[in-house]
């Protein structure tokens, strides 16, 4: 996964990806406006593909500029503080470092519980298929 700028940078460029598109549709769908004191000669009316299409994209474009702005500015307040100080980092760091070595000693004994087990399982197994074996070749010579 990304660090937290990387995806800051990668949501930004996707709001002006988002923009970008959204002037493109403008410009696609819209109807050409006249000018006050500018003559202009030729048609005014918008194609027939344009009105056959009645699909909002205002209101499309409007949600997903909105959805990646909340998307910023949840990624901008999960940035570190400047106000954080060297000492508090370190103790942070230092906090962090003391829970993995106790997840790291809880794993291992889990870990060795569970190859006890496994050894069990397999010991099982093994006496089941031992007397699988013996049944069958007591079967066979009682049949001889």
């Amino acid at each position: 996964m990304a660090d937290r700028l990387t995806q800051l940078q990668d949501t930004v460029n996707q709001q002006a990806e988002h923009f970008c598109n959204a002037i493109g549709v403008i410009q696609q769908t819209s109807f050409p406006s006249k000018f006050l004191n500018f003559d202009r000669t030729g048609s005014q009316t918008p194609n027939a593909t344009q009105s056959t299409q009645p699909e909002d994209y205002a209101q499309l474009f409007a949600q997903l500029i909105a959805r990646c702005a909340k998307d910023i500015d949840t990624l901008i307040e999960s940035l570190p503080n400047e106000d954080s100080s060297i000492e508090l980092q370190n103790s942070s760091l230092k906090k962090l470092e003391n829970e993995n070595q106790e997840t790291a000693v809880e794993l291992e004994e889990v870990v060795q519980k569970g190859e006890l087990l496994l050894e069990k399982i397999q010991s099982a197994l093994e006496n089941i298929a031992q007397a699988q074996l013996d049944m069958q070749i007591s079967i066979k010579q009682s049949f001889q």
